[in-house]
């Protein structure tokens, strides 16, 4: 059985950040909602979240904040997948071009 990645949990919020857009600075997430906040269980409606995540904030389609965790907040340490490195970068050989005058 496959797991319903919209379910308002840790670990589906997690799995659809790893393929979740990234554009004007958050991700977009998708939930199941009841009066408008994201629930762990199944209803009849899924809408779309804000992940700030310089900031930690979820807000909903009206950029209300619907909650904060410093877990997710980029100034408490947490990486997002736009910020973390692709393997094989690290350290690169490049150096800055030589502005020295001869």
């Amino acid at each position: 059985m496959q797991r319903d990645v919209f379910l308002f949990n840790d670990e589906n919020f997690l799995e659809q950040l790893r393929s979740a857009p990234y554009a004007l600075g958050f991700y977009t997430l998708k939930f199941y909602t009841l009066n408008g906040k994201p629930v762990s269980r199944v209803t009849d409606t899924i809408s779309e979240f804000y992940l700030y995540p310089t900031g930690g904030t979820l807000r909903d389609s009206t950029f209300n904040i619907v909650f904060y965790d410093s877990r997710f907040d980029t100034y408490r340490g947490f990486q997002p997948p736009h910020l973390k490195k692709a393997p094989g970068q690290e350290g690169g050989t490049s150096s800055p071009a030589d502005t020295s005058a001869s």
